[in-house]
């Protein structure tokens, strides 16, 4: 219907300065996101990040084919000619110890990057060495990554038939090594690094070899009785990686001011070789004292960062981090630079190798292949701190990252590519200067969204921020609590790798938690301090929202069980969502058209272990001391109280709640009845009948409190709602669907078959197929464990982005401007309704609606603002548009069929509507949705507003009245009380005693006077200030009525008058100040209907001699309604319910025979 309405022609412009501001300030009840999603989880995002196959490379062959002194024949070096190999000139000294020298720099260099490794040098070797070296290595290192360094600038190119070259034992030959024979002996997962000219060529023959060999696999595997099949299996190749200097048809740069192995180089020691290219560059010009010399004199350590070298180092794995990440498809950069280290480093230095060789014309080959990143724009970076670290100072590049980040976070928009910078924001939180700003930053990043900590969980920021978990820094606590609860939310099985971190905190961890529920300021819990003789405030006055009422109840079992200092397995006992006691639940979907009889059962089905007539018994039994008797515990005992506290959630009006806790209950019931059965004897010779253990007893009694007798040894159901719901329809549902359990067989527990004589050690009888069959047949009974998504849902709210202003706050939202238009909408109709009631009402008897109700009316209601009227009959809600005539919705309520609906109120009349109804068992239903034609109305939430009504066809049922203005409901009816429910922090917040016998029939209160007027059946009407104690707060009694109060009503204004008409048609009008009426007058008497016009000065009553009168404040009769308009002029049947428009001068009115009319002033008034 809204939706109708906000497509309707705009105001005029000049309304727009008449919207009532009011609107904009009243509070909104029942629309915050628990009720307004459903209660679910997010979508678990497939994390990639995580690595199942970390791998270490555990072992390093060095292989060296230098032949110091000797050039290969294929190749024509220049002179001069670059000479260093690892920055050892190999002319400086005598062959062999230059070979050796080499080897052992060679070492070095790579230890720098895993010095745990196992490092074997073959130098100028021969091909049995090279095999016994290769094989050697594989099986010692297993299933873990072998690294094979070959450097090949003494020996001729590699062949095009896929080999490369060694030496015999003469050193007078070259011998070819296939790359076959190389992965044969080498295995997988191995990594081969290729320093010699042509390298692409070994790449190339590598694949192909390779892809021979998963051929020879499949054959072999297909049929076994291939010459292939006979032969031991080739070893996959699948995992290994190849670093190559150069393409197929180049060659090596040959610059006397590089080194020889350039490539290894940038490989092994990427600093020193690129600071040396960077001054070899034209732009050193721009910086002074910038020498070869000063680079090979910079101080400091790789590993260490607050030196000068170590910073370097440090800002150079930023670069080479950010632009793999940024280029890189993520399961590449996973798989190269995430899972070993010094795979990663290889590749890291693998980019720089492409930046320097690619400006000699040598291009490095990968396998698995690289984008080009030669010109990645963060090479910039690295041109300027190098310089500057030359110099005893630190450098900017990190403080001028993070603004770069900030300036992505703050000006971006919503749909942009992610921000480069953010591998380095992970690197600098390495740094204690930067690191508070860093941590900042990468929160309000994480605040994005789940896609955000995906993200940041793919660059690698786990381990540091778990490491940093660990830190005694108090200024970062509040930033880290933030990143993991985001963290969590998103992966919730990174709590794993928290666990190590809580385990000495065992003790106090649940305590933390149970205190900050606690402390929540919108859901107090009663402490221990405070909790009397172990008492337990009921669960019927809890919060209103199903998900929170059973924290409430947990909260109050943990405080009786604290304050008897039970033993540490007993507080255990806690409704906990995995035992599956009092647990959260979604005001979702409603799927069933009748909420708590088809949940709780229905009398036809006697198989059923526990029925809703039962429960209800039970739950009011439980109230009393008797249950000490029936139970056989003592009542004021944990159990007992968790007893009592399941069964009020399951008589509870909210299904989902209902639902579980009957899970939870017939789980319960069928143990007991289990055991109460007579024992099946196997062997009389060797089994003794035994009486039942003192369970048995129990169970019975229980059965017998509910006034229903004990399920029938032979059969049982469950009663939980395993059964499929109707979902909610528009039309009269046909009754409520009863639940039929399957029958169930005999059922003896396996250790009852045990003879008391046995030995310790005796083989027990066999389980026979029977059992099986039976035990499967009451899997549903055995398992109370229940699900939901609460917790999940808790932590969406922090997988979504908290920091962003909310849409309904943005100015330039669609949710603004349909806010804006309902404000204009409702201005519009205050003031022509105003108008009209101004001109004066002569009569009101202009019928502008009649139709025929699929049920009697007996509550009927207005929506302030929009052309919809609600028409409740006993247990369901017809929603008609008086102006057009029709029918816009049907729904059930989901009361129990034994209760009838007594009042109702709008909710958020002025903005986004919700109905609330009332029955006369003191429950409580919100319903969204209504009169919507693309959506089924749905329950937002349910509650027992008051305890120990009992339904009653005489009584006054429930009534209620709502105050927009402070979100509060007051409640009232057959009950001895007027109680306050604060629907903002759902929760009960007052208790006022009415102080007489009789039932409340009517209730109307002043949010300004903060009055609460309310009319007796015994004829009084008494006054209440809510401001003051209880014992005070009764500031007046009047007693002028001597029979039934129909209508109580206080006139909201500053100096508004009580009005109050009883059964007998007497009207008295008091001054609350006063303590005697000011007025009274007599209409007609016989009154079964009654209300007043909180605007105009009308009074309509209902009689039962079938007519309504409407009067003035004077107690003038306006005029009689006593036909129906039309052809036949029908008699107007007994009046059953009627009610004024809060603006407009209409009247609605329900009769016993299904009608219900709108009537209105004049057409011309109008």
């Amino acid at each position: 219907m809204e939706s109708e309405m906000l497509q309707s022609p705009l105001l005029g412009l000049g309304e727009e300065d008449e919207a009532d501001l009011t609107d904009w300030n009243l509070p909104l009840a029942f629309m915050k996101k628990r009720h307004c999603e459903k209660i679910e989880g997010s979508k678990s995002l497939a994390q990639s990040w995580r690595m199942k196959d970390r791998m270490k490379t555990v072992s390093v062959a060095l292989v060296l084919c230098l032949n110091v002194g000797v050039d290969p024949p294929d190749v024509v070096k220049t002179t001069p000619c670059a000479r260093l190999e690892c920055w050892i000139d190999p002319l400086s000294m005598g062959p062999q110890k230059a070979l050796e020298t080499i080897g052992a720099n060679l070492q070095k260099q790579y230890e720098n990057w895993q010095p745990r490794a196992r490092y074997k040098q073959s130098l100028d070797p021969t091909v049995d060495e090279v095999k016994k070296l290769c094989t050697s290595l594989r099986r010692n290192a297993k299933e873990e990554r072998v690294l094979f360094h070959y450097n090949g600038h003494g020996v001729p190119r590699p062949t095009v038939n896929g080999e490369v070259w060694v030496f015999n034992k003469n050193y007078t030959q070259y011998i070819p090594l296939s790359i076959y024979d190389l992965q044969t002996w080498m295995g997988s997962p191995s990594i081969f690094v290729y320093d010699c000219s042509n390298a692409g060529l070994i790449v190339k023959s590598f694949k192909q070899f390779a892809l021979q060999r998963e051929q020879e696999l499949e054959v072999a595997a297909i049929n076994p009785n291939h010459p292939l099949a006979q032969m031991p299996l080739p070893p996959s190749m699948k995992n290994c990686i190849q670093l190559a200097a150069c393409e197929a048809t180049e060659l090596l740069p040959m610059i006397p001011d590089l080194p020889a192995d350039l490539f290894t180089s940038c490989l092994t020691t990427p600093i020193k070789i690129a600071l040396r290219w960077f001054c070899m560059q034209k732009c050193v010009s721009l910086v002074p004292g910038v020498t070869l010399d000063l680079i090979e004199k910079i101080p400091g350590r790789l590993n260490d960062r607050r030196t000068p070298l170590g910073e370097l180092n440090w800002i150079f794995t930023a670069i080479t981090d950010t632009i793999a990440w940024n280029v890189l498809p993520r399961d590449l950069f996973q798989k190269l630079f995430r899972q070993d280290l010094l795979v990663a480093s290889l590749f890291r230095n693998f980019l720089l190798a492409e930046r320097i060789m690619r400006s000699y014309n040598c291009t490095p080959v990968s396998s698995p292949r690289l984008p080009p990143t030669y010109m990645h724009a963060m090479w910039q970076g690295w041109a300027r701190p190098a310089p500057v670290l030359l110099a005893p100072q630190h450098s900017p590049f990190f403080a001028e990252q993070l603004t770069a980040f900030q300036v992505w976070l703050t000006m971006g928009v919503e749909n942009r590519n992610p921000p480069e910078q953010l591998p380095i924001v992970l690197q600098v939180l390495l740094s204690q200067v930067h690191r508070l700003r860093a941590l900042d930053l990468l929160g309000r990043f994480l605040d994005l969204g789940p896609w955000a900590v995906s993200l940041a969980l793919s660059v690698g920021i786990f381990p540091y921020v778990l490491k940093l978990l660990q830190s005694s820094a108090r200024e970062l606590r509040p930033l880290l609590v933030f990143i993991w609860a985001k963290i969590l939310a998103v992966d919730s099985e990174l709590v794993v790798a928290l666990s190590h971190l809580v385990v000495q905190y065992e003790s106090n961890f649940c305590t933390v938690a149970l205190q900050f529920i606690e402390e929540e300021k919108n859901y107090a819990l009663p402490s221990p301090a405070t909790t009397e003789g172990g008492s337990l405030t009921p669960v019927r006055d809890s919060p209103c929202t199903p998900r929170l009422r059973s924290v409430s109840s947990y909260g109050n079992i943990r405080a009786v069980a604290t304050a008897r200092s039970l033993n540490k397995s007993l507080q255990n006992l806690s409704l906990t969502e995995e035992s599956g006691g009092a647990v959260a639940f979604s005001p979702g979907n409603l799927s069933t058209s009748s909420s708590a009889s088809s949940t709780l059962g229905s009398p036809e089905n006697e198989e059923h272990i526990l029925s809703f007539e039962t429960i209800d018994k039970m739950r009011r039994a439980s109230s009393y001391s008797s249950l000490n008797s029936l139970i056989g515990v003592s009542f004021n005992s944990v159990y007992t109280q968790i007893w009592r506290v399941l069964l009020h959630l399951a008589a509870d009006p909210y299904p989902e709640v209902s639902d579980v806790a009957m899970k939870v209950l017939n789980s319960i019931a069928y143990k007991a009845t289990v055991n109460a059965r007579p024992q099946r004897v196997l062997d009389t010779s060797s089994l003794t009948q035994s009486a039942p253990a003192s369970p048995t007893n129990k169970g019975v009694h229980i059965h017998q409190a509910g006034g229903s007798p004990p399920a029938s040894s032979t059969s049982s159901s469950s009663l939980t709602n395993d059964v499929a719901k109707q979902p909610v329809s528009r039309d009269l549902p046909s009754g409520r669907p009863g639940t039929t359990g399957p029958a169930g067989a005999q059922y003896t527990p396996h250790s009852h078959q045990f003879p008391r004589t046995r030995k310790m050690f005796d083989k027990g009888p066999e389980q026979t197929a029977d059992d099986a069959d039976d035990a499967a047949g009451h899997k549903s009974f055995i398992s109370a464990t229940v699900q939901t998504g609460f917790c999940d849902w808790s932590a969406r709210y922090f997988a979504q982005p908290v920091m962003k202003i909310p849409e309904e706050h943005d100015l330039e939202s669609q949710i603004r401007k349909e806010r804006e238009w309902r404000f204009l909408r409702n201005s519009r109709v205050r003031r022509q309704a105003q108008q009209v009631i101004q001109k004066g009402i002569t009569r009101l008897d202009d019928q502008i609606f009649l139709n025929r109700n699929p049920g009697v009316p007996s509550v009927v209601k207005f929506h302030p603002f929009t052309p919809c009227i609600a028409v409740a009959d006993k247990d369901s809600i017809c929603f008609w548009d008086w102006e057009k005539g029709e029918k816009l919705d049907y729904f059930h309520n989901g009361n129990p069929r034994y209760t009838r609906v007594t009042a109702m109120e709008y909710l958020n009349g002025q903005d986004c509507s919700l109905l609330l109804t009332a029955t006369d068992d003191g429950a409580i239903r919100v319903w969204k949705n209504f009169a919507d034609l693309e959506k089924n109305p749905e329950m937002v939430t349910a509650w027992q507003g008051l305890s120990d009504m009992l339904p009653t066809t005489r009584g006054a049922g429930m009534v209620v009245d709502w105050e927009q203005e402070t979100g509060l409901l007051m409640s009232s009816g057959d009950v001895r009380i007027v109680r306050i429910w604060d629907t903002d922090r759902e929760m009960k917040v007052q208790d006022i005693p009415t102080g007489a016998d009789s039932c409340v029939t009517s209730l109307s209160c002043d949010s300004h006077r903060s009055l609460i007027v309310a009319g007796l059946g015994d004829g009084s009407i008494r006054v209440y200030d809510r401001r003051m104690a209880l014992s005070e707060c009764r500031v007046m009694t009047y007693r002028e009525h001597t029979a039934w109060v129909v209508k109580a009503s206080l006139q909201k204004r500053p100096d508004g008058h009580i009005v109050s008409v009883s059964v007998n048609g007497d009207v008295r009008i008091f001054d609350p100040r006063m303590p005697e009426s000011v007025n009274v007058l007599q209409i007609v008497k016989g009154l079964t209907a009654l209300d007043i016009h909180p605007q105009a000065d009308l009074i309509a009553c209902g009689s039962v001699n079938q007519f309504t009168a409407i009067y003035n404040s004077s107690g003038e009769l306006i005029n009689n309604i006593k036909y129906y308009d039309g052809f036949m002029g029908q008699r107007v049947g007994a009046i059953s319910c009627l009610a004024f428009h809060p603006h407009w001068p209409h009247l609605a009115v329900g009769s016993n025979d299904y009608y219900i009319s709108v009537y209105s002033v004049e057409k011309r008034v109008r």
